[in-house]
């Protein structure tokens, strides 16, 4: 299993806005780019939009128990920083489809076979 760490600087999520690679589903987005850290960095952001903040709370733990699932299951080519973006159906579905979506994105991006 490898491991990674949170992405908290605002330079970082810029970066990986405009110079990553994008995909978008129903269910999040999904930016990734490579880096040269040596472990991967992820940040998962939540809209107002969504709703309140149990709602975006729970759209968070969603995404994020997705994304622990597929680390777990797929070994990643290099070391990359991702930025999720939930998106408003996220809050209404389990972590299993979010999960599917995840991994649909980051095999049309190139980050796993």
């Amino acid at each position: 299993m490898q491991k990674y760490i949170s992405l908290n600087v605002n330079s970082d999520f810029r970066r990986v806005y405009h110079r990553g690679k994008s995909c978008a589903k129903p269910a999040l987005v999904v930016y990734s780019m490579k880096n040269r850290v040596g472990i991967c960095r992820v940040g998962i952001t939540v809209s107002k939009k969504i709703g309140n903040a149990v709602e975006r709370n729970r759209s968070r733990r969603i995404i994020r128990a997705a994304f622990q699932s597929v680390m777990s299951r797929y070994e990643l080519e290099g070391t990359y920083d991702f930025v999720l973006v939930a998106r408003t159906k996220t809050k209404y579905l389990k972590a299993t489809h979010v999960e599917k979506a995840l991994i649909e994105c980051l095999g049309q991006v190139g980050v796993i076979k």
